[in-house]
């Protein structure tokens, strides 16, 4: 079994992460050879006032922007 952990920002459609966790599944799978059943995707969402870069929360970033 392979787990892939994706840690993004929250704001994407649940359409966008179903196709992500389809198309990283389908893409490791082939990649190893390995059944499809056999890989697990977990989505960790972090809301943007939890996510930093350059000393700014993301929040604070597109506040500015």
């Amino acid at each position: 079994m392979l787990v892939l952990r994706v840690t993004m920002l929250e704001g994407r459609t649940r359409e966008q992460k179903r196709a992500l966790i389809r198309r990283l599944s389908e893409a490791a799978a082939q990649h190893l050879g390995w059944p499809l059943e056999a890989i697990r995707v977990i989505i960790v969402e972090v809301s943007k006032d939890n996510w930093g870069s350059g000393g700014q929360s993301m929040a604070e970033r597109e506040e500015r922007a």
